[in-house]
Order: structure tokens, then sequence, then C-alpha cells
């Protein structure tokens, strides 16, 4: 909008919301602290994810997942909106096995993986698209998906940031980084106070409703 290349403006972008994730993430760190063994977990495929989608943002055209965005957003909110009935389903069935709750299967390890590499590309509604997954494929709360969320989502834009400032630093514009820095930072701060207080129903909602936006402007307005 405001007439920077698509690069720096990605780029700069990625950087400057390692703020708010920052934030965030010490706004939810009680709920992230009840899944700490599957984060740790999840966290190596994260970090490849991470490495792989900044190596492609740096070597690929600008448009190359632009077909993939929209497709991505919409099966979040579809996972997003169907999520509580499967995880129910799946928690009668572990429980009827005696297995673990919250086992880190192969299929989330490579969906994490999957979208740490989208995050470190494009990174538009990474939030959604976890959020949607784990929704689907782990049976806590959505307020502890939140804060786990929130810290997958700042290290893979914490990784990929490392990588655009030792591959790309002609390519960052650091009065948009300290911008959206700032900005991001607040975010989080808010963010997280607001949303730990809302009842399950609402934040799914709220989710739905930005998830909603964001396919609609990527669609119609980019």
């Amino acid at each position: 909008l405001f007439g920077y290349p698509a690069l720096t403006a990605n780029v700069s972008n990625n950087i400057g919301l390692v703020a708010g994730g920052v934030s965030g993430t010490y706004g939810y760190r009680h709920e992230a602290r009840k899944l700490k063994s599957t984060l740790v977990r999840l966290a190596p495929a994260s970090v490849l994810g991470a490495v792989t989608g900044a190596v492609l943002l740096l070597t690929l055209p600008d448009s190359s997942f632009d077909a993939i965005v929209p497709a991505l957003i919409a099966l979040a909110l579809i996972m997003v909106v169907v999520g509580p009935s499967i995880q129910r389903r799946a928690a009668r069935r572990k429980l009827d096995r005696g297995a673990d709750l919250e086992r880190v299967s192969p299929a989330l390890i490579a969906g994490i993986f999957g979208l740490g590499v989208y995050g470190g590309y494009f990174g538009a509604a990474q939030g959604i698209l976890l959020m949607g997954l784990m929704g689907i494929m782990l049976s806590a709360g959505i307020q502890t998906l939140n804060g786990i969320k929130n810290v997958i989502g700042t290290l893979v834009n914490a990784v990929a940031a490392i990588a655009f400032m030792v591959f790309a630093w002609d390519r960052i514009d650091w009065t948009i980084v300290a911008l959206i820095g700032g900005g991001s930072f607040m975010g989080g701060v808010l963010g997280a106070r607001i949303g730990r207080r809302l009842p399950p129903l609402v934040l799914r909602a709220i989710i739905l409703l930005i998830g909603t936006l964001a396919l609609v402007k990527v669609v119609w307005f980019d």
C-alpha cells in the first residue's frame, strides 16, 4: 500500500513482528506451559521449516505462493470451525485405548514443518493456520492452543528474521521494522490481556472474523 517493494515489505514485516510475538508469548506463558513437552517436540520442525521458507523467499519469485495462500487460509478457517467436534471424538477414542491425549504424531510434526516453511516464506495468517492444524490434532482447549501458537509463530519469525539479517540485510527497511515492532509489541501485550479473558466461543469467533478478513483481502485486494 505504501509503495515498498514486495520483498522489502515481507522481510521487514517479518522482523518487526518478532516483538509482538515475544510480548504475546509472555502474556500467554501460563497456557503455553501446560503443553511444554509438546512444544519441545514441535520446535525442531518449526526451526527447519522457517529456515526453508526464508531460503525460498530469497530465491523464488514473489508470486510463487499467491495461488495457494487463499486456499490455506480457507482450510484453516474450516479447521477452526470443525476442530472442537473432531477433538471430542479423538479424545473419546484415545481414552478408550488408554492413549496419551497429547501424543505428537508424525502428521502433526509434518504439518508444523509445512507451516514453518509458509511462515518463513510469507507469514500472512500463519497464526490462523497453526490454530486450525493444532485444533484438529491436539485435544487441548483453545486458550492453551493459542499459547502454543504464540510460541511456535514467534520461533518461526525469529529464525527467519535471523536468516534475513544475515543474507538479505540490504532488503531490510529499518523504519518499517521499528514501526511494526513497536505496534506489534503493544498489540501482543493488549491482545494477551484481552484474549485470555475471552470465553472459548468468543475467541473462536474472533479468529474466524480475522481469518475471513484476511481471506477477503488476499483474494480481492492483493
